[in-house]
């Protein structure tokens, strides 16, 4: 397992400005993430120090360079689960690997996908869940679903064999987008992948059953939503970092109730825009450097 001081999930504008400020101060520092949201073709006006229009490709282009310039490693990886790990480290799994890390920063923006159940508010903690870490030991035996079309999915529901033999996979009437690799686990572990949307809930006081979009029902006692990615509020749930929310709560230097973990970006829930999304990542770098070296953690290298 590579391990590295400051471990980056995003690499949007926030994420990218911790790493530019961690990696600046010699932090070993490893960003991972895809395609943020922002590096699109459409244009940005009112981001300061750009008299003319720049596209949020560009910028972040820009961005990924300047961190590169100052040492710190950016891998396109898909990140699916971060745990606190031995000694007072985190381990975060990724669709490629496994990482051990002194701290960590959570700047992987919102999600914003909804898996489109009617009534999915009223079993919120009655039946749905959307952290197997948290929640998967309270569902032993019993019969569990997992929504979802990606190798997050894949991975939630591998996560949940260790407690009960009988997990499904529905897709929400989604192509399944897992890697041969995950879907090759899933065969094995007997976990079936189907393309069925479930559209309301039933049970009292807690979940027993779902409908389907087509008509028929079925006996279920949990539901754990993994749709898309694993998103910031997944990382944080999982970790116990405390929400605001639908939002990580993080103090004005970015800092988590949780040694070790710091939050920046969108995924805070303060003003969405790229310029408080810079700057919170440069509080999120400093306070990470500061933790390091309060811990004596400064001079330790990567494995």
């Amino acid at each position: 397992m590579e391990r590295t001081q400051c471990l980056i999930v995003g690499t949007g504008p926030a994420g990218l400005s911790a790493a530019i400020y961690t990696a600046r101060a010699g932090v070993d520092t490893l960003a991972l993430g895809c395609d943020p949201k922002v590096a699109g073709d459409y244009d940005i006006d009112n981001y300061f120090g750009f008299p003319e229009t720049v596209t949020g490709r560009e910028l972040i282009e820009r961005g990924m360079a300047q961190a590169k310039r100052f040492g710190a490693t950016l891998r396109c990886e898909k990140v699916l689960a971060v745990h606190h790990g031995d000694n007072g480290s985190f381990v975060a799994k990724t669709d490629k690997g496994e990482y051990e890390a002194d701290t960590v920063i959570i700047a992987a923006g919102v999600s914003r996908m909804r898996p489109g159940i009617a009534n999915l508010a009223d079993y919120e903690g009655k039946g749905v869940s959307y952290c197997v870490s948290c929640d998967g030991f309270f569902y032993r035996g019993r019969k569990v679903l997992v929504l979802g079309e990606g190798d997050y999915a894949a991975n939630q529901a591998l996560e949940l064999a260790a407690f009960t033999p009988d997990v499904a996979i529905y897709t929400q009437g989604k192509a399944p987008e897992m890697s041969q690799d995950f879907a090759d686990r899933l065969a094995a572990a007997g976990i079936p992948v189907l393309e069925k949307t479930v559209t309301t809930l039933s049970g009292a006081p807690a979940l027993t059953a779902a409908r389907l979009s087509d008509g028929g029902e079925i006996a279920v006692d949990g539901l754990f939503i993994a749709l898309g990615q694993a998103s910031a509020l997944d990382f944080a749930k999982t970790l116990g970092v405390p929400l605001r929310g639908a939002f990580i709560h993080a103090d004005h230097d970015q800092k988590t109730d949780v040694p070790g973990i710091f939050a920046a970006g969108d995924c805070v829930g303060r003003f969405l825009q790229i310029s408080v999304a810079v700057g919170e990542g440069a509080k999120a770098g400093k306070s990470a450097i500061s933790y390091l070296k309060e811990k004596g953690l400064t001079g330790r290298k990567k494995a």
